[in-house]
């Protein structure tokens, strides 16, 4: 298997190991054999902090880190945003890589996943789409806000849990953020809407 093979491999497993309820739910009846596209490598400045960070302090967490750094120079990293969105600074410390849905090295309609990279010291501000999301910290430290409220610290391995429509942000420090993501129960590709600002 290539690396990127494994990655998916490590993902599910790593999914499917959860206990959570809503995590759960949230991928009940997904069917992980997928077809594989071509996609090219792209590589983005963020990458880099990934590159340099220590490994998860949990066992779970850790693998599929691993299995993720191991991928890395593989995988088409993206980004959404534009220099008129955000500004280049935020650029320079932004990206993600979808590992599957409608865009990603591997093809469903039904579900994306992948994972969120953030450099030190950014701020993602309110922002919203229909799709319902989840992610989980693989590292610590990122402060997240949902609906507006107050910014919480949140650890490796917290599922955390956005419903259709509702604002969420985010926030990193001294640390980047490292995070898998899931979309579903909407357009797998749509642009977020910004409802907040940079400070």
């Amino acid at each position: 298997m290539s690396a990127v093979e494994d990655l998916l491999a490590a993902f599910r497993d790593y999914l499917l190991s959860r206990s959570d309820p809503m995590l759960r739910h949230f991928i009940e009846g997904f069917q992980w054999s997928m077809k594989e596209r071509s996609l090219a490598p792209r590589d983005l400045p963020v990458v880099a902090y990934f590159r340099g960070l220590r490994r998860p302090g949990g066992e779970a967490e850790a693998a599929l880190f691993d299995s993720l750094l191991n991928a890395a120079g593989m995988l088409h990293w993206a980004q959404t945003y534009s220099i008129t969105d955000f500004g280049a600074d935020f650029l320079q410390r932004y990206g993600w890589v979808e590992l599957f849905g409608t865009r990603g090295h591997f093809a469903s309609d039904d579900m994306a996943g992948g994972f969120l990279l953030l450099g030190p010291r950014v701020h993602y501000p309110d922002h919203h789409h229909q799709a319902e999301e989840i992610y989980i910290p693989l590292t610590d430290g990122a402060l997240w806000s949902k609906d507006a409220q107050s910014f919480l610290p949140r650890w490796s391995g917290e599922v955390i849990h956005h419903p259709s429509n509702i604002r969420h942000a985010m926030r990193t420090e001294s640390l980047p953020l490292v995070a898998l993501y899931l979309w579903r129960g909407g357009p797998l590709a749509q642009k977020s809407i910004i409802s907040g600002r940079m400070p």
